[in-house]
């Protein structure tokens, strides 16, 4: 249906809105992950842009959006230290990029099919709960730690709680008055005699948040200006005088360190965690997507690569797809991936033409928009979704959860995945064997399909289990392949048998291709 595939040019009316929400959504994410990345802060700018135009323009996806990662700040900054300068360090992104490219070619991209759903759900809800968590404080005046931030314990020394404590303790007054007006405000927007208003869907309510913000933020500085916010509590956006000086914030990578090999274990550090999380994404946002659409994950590599190897030249940070931003373009109601290209086109003009203007931004109102994306990704509609679908789906969906607000987020989704893994395996050999008694001494026992030495222990916890002097049919015909370790717990069970006074035979083997000593023992 057309509907379902909408066309990249015919939706502007929609994307252009959602790529500016993403826009401001991003502004202060790629500023505030360059700070905790202790890299040029201009170099967060330069991801976002390569991130919105080149990835956007190369992706397969739809409503996916990329740019600089929470997730890498610290791998980042570890690496520009051991390496000694940051011109070195951007050489590393070049090779990663490289290797990312590589890696689509080898169509690596499929291990992105293999994550349970159950901890996809569990990462956006739980990046959803602590983008609350880690907004309250900004929302409260205190924005000392960077906008981002993701783990629970901080650099400061502080963690996601006491964080909050001491912003409760020392509200500034003014960033609380710009920031329950913002929710107000994005609340009013959301409400149905709102949307559905010609006006709503051409002016976001983002950006009349951020008009204001300034606004009022202006307002208080003519007034009291004790409440009046500046400094750490406003975007602070690198202003360049002229172009000359514009020009000296892209930085080009340090060709000398060629032959250093720890430019090289960085290179596939970078890669290997930044393709990882674009997966992730990349999954999670096919999810949000009301089209339902799949976004094709070798060809996202591929994108990434590019986008990575021409941030590294020009002195961008690394690039992967974000959650965050990505949400945030679903939940204002882009279409197609426009929306993200329109986003890297506004960072690219506002950091040539508007930083002066959009320094007067209060970081508050910006925590206000967070705020909403958080609560879009972790409603409490998803917890009784995935609490009706069984512990098998409600477990891994709650670790994912606790683990990422106690840990970060690739560690936490890691968590998620074992445990969804135990899950999964658990719920197959379930599956796998299925014992039906007829009567008192009549049992079948079911393979129903292939079977493995994960099997091994619940097969001989059943035929431990069958009563003496009764009559037992293995039925194989379900089977295409059984394990050695199978097949010798069998084996061992024949013997078994003959103690009990069991009466055994099999059904099903005559027309299978299997191992000969189960047609050995169904022959005796």
């Amino acid at each position: 249906m057309a509907e379902n595939k909408p066309g990249l040019f015919s939706n502007l009316v929609s994307d252009i809105p959602s790529g500016i929400v993403v826009f401001l959504v991003a502004l202060p994410l790629c500023l505030g992950i360059a700070l905790a990345s202790k890299a040029p802060i201009f170099s967060g700018i330069i991801a976002g842009i390569i991130g919105g135009i080149v990835i956007g323009i190369a992706s397969g996806s739809h409503l996916s959006v990329s740019g600089p990662a929470a997730g890498l700040a610290t791998i980042v900054a570890a690496s520009i230290n051991d390496l000694g300068s940051f011109q070195a360090f951007t050489l590393a992104v070049v090779f990663a990029g490289i290797i990312q490219l590589v890696l689509g070619f080898l169509k690596a991209g499929i291990i992105g099919h293999y994550f349970p759903s159950s901890v996809i759900k569990g990462m956006l809800a739980g990046i959803g709960l602590t983008l609350i968590l880690k907004q309250i404080p900004h929302a409260l005046g205190d924005d000392q730690n960077y906008e981002g931030e993701e783990a629970f314990f901080q650099p400061d020394g502080e963690n996601t709680f006491t964080e909050i404590i001491l912003a409760v303790q020392n509200i500034s007054i003014g960033a609380l008055i710009i920031s329950v007006v913002s929710l107000s405000i994005l609340i009013l927007w959301s409400l149905d005699f709102i949307k559905n208003k010609s006006f709503s869907k051409i002016i976001p309510g983002p950006l009349v948040v951020v008009i204001f913000g300034v606004l009022t933020n202006m307002l208080l500085f003519q007034g009291t200006e004790s409440l009046f916010l500046q400094d750490d509590h406003v975007v602070n956006l690198p202003n360049a005088k002229n172009f000359s000086e514009f020009a000296s914030y892209f930085q080009f990578p340090d060709w000398s360190y060629f032959n250093n090999k720890s430019v090289y274990i960085t290179a596939i550090t970078i890669a290997i965690i930044a393709s990882l999380e674009t997966l992730l994404s990349l999954d999670a946002v096919d999810k949000l997507d009301p089209y339902k659409r799949i976004a094709p994950p070798n060809r996202e590599l591929k994108a990434q690569g590019l986008g990575n190897l021409i941030s590294g030249l020009i002195g961008g940070l690394p690039i992967t797809a974000v959650i965050v931003r990505s949400s945030a373009n679903v939940s204002s109601g882009a279409k197609t991936k426009m929306s993200a290209v329109v986003h890297g086109f506004l960072l690219l003009f506002s950091a040539i033409f508007l930083a002066k203007h959009l320094n007067m931004i209060p970081k508050a109102c910006l925590a206000a928009i967070l705020l909403v994306v958080g609560y879009k990704l972790m409603k409490p509609s998803l917890f009784k979704t995935m609490w009706d679908k069984g512990w098998s789906q409600f477990i891994p969906f709650i670790v994912t959860i606790v683990a990422i607000m106690a840990t970060n987020l690739l560690q936490g989704i890691m968590v998620g995945i074992a445990v969804g893994i135990f899950f999964v395996v658990r719920t197959n050999m379930r599956k796998a064997i299925k014992v039906v008694q007829k009567n008192d001494q009549d049992y079948i026992l079911q393979i129903n399909k292939d079977v493995s030495f994960l099997n091994k222990a619940s097969i001989r916890n059943i035929l431990r289990n069958l009563p003496e002097n009764s009559h037992v049919t293995i039925d194989l015909t379900k089977a295409e392949f059984i394990d050695n370790d199978v097949i010798e717990t069998i084996e061992d069970f024949t013997f078994t048998a003959e103690l009990k006074n069991i009466h055994l035979n099999f059904k099903g083997t005559e027309d299978m291709d299997i191992h000969h000593k189960i047609k050995e023992l169904a022959s005796v």
